[in-house]
């Protein structure tokens, strides 16, 4: 698997991953009626920002997009969001495009890096993110409204590099 900077050729790969986690509704705060220009514009982060893709020869596995978390007195943490194909998961590819933007960050000399909604019962990111060394800063419950378990929490997630 390589991860590499996202072109527009990418986008009729990633644009159907996205769509798949902001339909079903249980993982990304998304509307889930965005369409593809919406997304597009969302997902696909100007530089300074960076966006990318995990492929394994031609296929995508998955994207990654990352930035500034806030401007101004917030520009020196970072943020980060990730996507993988519903066929890829369990394979590492979160993992690797997250220890990518923890990369990144460190690189650019960021402080750390917020995740500012996690789906509380996206057990498989919380874990992951756990992993790689964030903390759950804070959760604020029903903030997600999940298509079968209701009303959930969003945490915040922060890691200080």
């Amino acid at each position: 698997m390589l991860i590499r900077d996202f072109d527009d050729q990418d986008w009729s790969h990633v644009w159907p991953m996205i769509e798949d986690v902001v339909r079903a509704q249980e993982t990304f705060p998304y509307d889930p009626d965005m369409t593809a220009d919406t997304a597009y514009r969302v997902w696909v982060e100007a530089p300074p920002g960076r966006t990318v893709v995990a492929v394994d020869g031609e296929r995508v596995l998955g994207t990654a997009k990352m930035g500034t978390n806030r401007p101004g007195p917030g520009a020196h943490v970072s943020t980060a969001s990730f996507l993988v194909a519903a066929d890829a998961r369990g394979r590492g590819v979160g993992t690797a495009l997250c220890r990518d933007a923890l990369t990144w960050a460190r690189r650019r000399g960021y402080a750390g890096m917020q995740f500012n909604a996690v789906v509380q019962t996206n057990r498989v990111a919380v874990e992951l993110y756990r992993r790689e060394g964030f903390d759950v800063v804070g959760t604020v419950s029903g903030a997600f409204c999940h298509p079968t378990l209701g009303r959930v929490g969003l945490h915040v997630m922060y890691q200080e590099f």
